[in-house]
């Protein structure tokens, strides 16, 4: 009888740690859009620009800006101009970074 308890305990607490593992993935890798939504969407909504009109999201207005790879972007989300809170990489990470990078390109025609 205790060996059968310990079994089913053994069991129980293998399958807890394991879904527990999953869900901390799932939490751990946020998309692009998400970080997008996160950090970025109250001044930029629908990749426009509240603060200044001029340098929206759009790639006509990244490219006229020098604003053309991922590294670009980056670079203005580390040290941006004025009116834009810099996010260091202490605030987010290179690898959220890059992530919103690449859907700004991707997204933001």
């Amino acid at each position: 009888m205790k060996t059968r308890l310990a079994i089913i305990l053994g069991v129980v607490v293998l399958c807890s740690c394991a879904s527990a593992g999953v869900a901390k993935e799932a939490q751990a890798a946020p998309s692009g859009e998400e970080l997008f939504r996160i950090h970025c969407h109250v001044c930029h909504p629908k990749g426009g620009n509240i603060i200044n009109p001029k340098k929206t999201l759009s790639k006509k207005d990244r490219e006229a800006n020098n604003v053309k790879t991922p590294e670009d972007i980056i670079k203005n989300m580390r040290k941006p101009g004025p009116g834009m809170n810099p996010f260091p990489p202490s605030t987010l990470p290179d690898d959220e970074a890059r992530k919103i990078a690449d859907y700004i390109l991707k997204t933001f025609k």
